[in-house]
């Protein structure tokens, strides 16, 4: 009897769009990493604050810049990524959209298939504009794993809403629908280049 290869395990970067030490975005990406079910690793990023002005004068020199070369290099280890980003006077926040233009040009979103969770239903502007800027970015956007939840001004943390049943429940099913849009991804790049190498 042959034996069983157990399948490798999918690995998410979750992302916060709020630098606020306590936020309904962060504690949401937080309950996604509690969430995680078995094959799936949650890896939430916590450098956007880190990362300096977008300045395209620099990208050739961007790996002296360790704080840029973390954020590439979260993005390209990943499998998948999930990002639950706030809406400030419309539009999305400058935090979030820096990190995306430092990736612009070095393309790890290109075919990553992403989703958006939307913490604040009634918002919609920073999600539409950041759903059409990963677009742009060649970003594999899984509009089926995208959910709004009632996160915002719930006064939960992490821990409660992992805890809450109609919270958890969208939350579980983004990842169940990211992971398998990752594995399928994963495994149409393996018969496409089964050394595992792209052509350049």
């Amino acid at each position: 009897m042959s034996e069983m290869t157990a399948e490798p395990v999918i690995r998410i970067l979750a992302v916060s769009g709020s630098l606020r030490a306590v936020s309904s975005n962060g504690a949401v990406v937080e309950a996604l990493r509690m969430l995680a079910p078995d094959g799936v690793r949650v890896q939430v990023f916590r450098g956007l604050d880190s990362l300096p002005h977008f300045n395209p004068d620099l990208e050739r020199g961007t790996a002296t810049i360790g704080s840029v070369e973390r954020w590439r290099e979260a993005l390209r280890t990943s499998d998948a990524v999930v990002i639950c980003s706030p809406e400030y006077a419309h539009g999305v926040p400058g935090a979030m959209k820096n990190a995306l233009d430092w990736v612009v040009g070095s393309n790890e979103f290109f075919c990553k298939p992403v989703a958006l969770v939307n913490a604040a239903p009634h918002a919609h502007f920073a999600q539409d504009a950041l759903a059409e800027t990963l677009r742009t970015m060649g970003a594999a956007l899984k509009a089926e794993a995208s959910v709004a939840v009632r996160a915002s001004g719930a006064g939960l943390d992490a821990a409660g809403i992992a805890a809450d049943p109609a919270l958890s429940t969208a939350l579980l099913g983004a990842l169940a629908i990211l992971a398998d849009r990752a594995r399928s991804a994963a495994a149409e790049l393996a018969r496409q280049w089964p050394d595992g190498v792209p052509p350049s």
